[in-house]
């Protein structure tokens, strides 16, 4: 059994999902691979200690504070190396990015081997199901161009300009 519940954000309602004790999804309305991870029978419950904490987490994100990643129990959904990725997302610091390349060269020292696909870093990346806390929209391509965001370009821009990082690509050349 999943629990759900709805959290009202500046960019759009985000469906939140937990076992109960930890945060297992957060997807933007409209996000790709939107709930694709939750294959069990949900509920909703709006005041699970979970939901609770991940709201407080997003409002003080919203209001511009910096709330840290690891103030929440969570529980992604996904295969070892997308939990690799997604462990190196979360060393991403508050305002600042990385490239794809250079997820690809910590996942290659990880995995012991001499390289790594940037695109398959970009899949594990756009598999996030975790969206914000896990902060996905810090990835950048290699020359700071706004690759792909499951929840759009337009939210990771909005998420961007909210954290006061200047970007090289604009709404036109994205």
């Amino acid at each position: 059994m999943y629990y759900i519940t709805d959290y009202s954000s500046p960019i759009g309602m985000i469906k939140l999902a937990a076992d109960g004790e930890s945060l297992i999804g957060s997807w933007v309305e409209g996000q790709k691979y939107y709930f694709d991870t939750i294959t069990g029978e949900t509920m909703e419950n709006n005041n699970l200690p979970i939901f609770k904490n991940t709201e407080n987490w997003l409002d003080r994100y919203f209001e511009g504070k910096k709330p840290a990643v690891s103030e929440l129990p969570l529980a992604p959904i996904g295969g070892e190396f997308r939990q690799k990725v997604w462990e190196i997302l979360c060393q991403i610091p508050y305002g600042q990015v990385i490239t794809y390349g250079d997820i690809a060269k910590k996942m290659a020292v990880k995995m012991n081997k001499t390289t790594m696909s940037a695109q398959a870093v970009g899949g594990a990346v756009g598999h996030n199901h975790i969206s914000i806390i896990i902060p996905c929209h810090r990835v950048v391509g290699a020359n700071g161009s706004l690759k792909g965001y499951a929840g759009g370009i337009k939210k990771k821009l909005w998420l961007l300009d909210h954290e006061g990082i200047e970007h090289i690509c604009s709404m036109k050349s994205c």
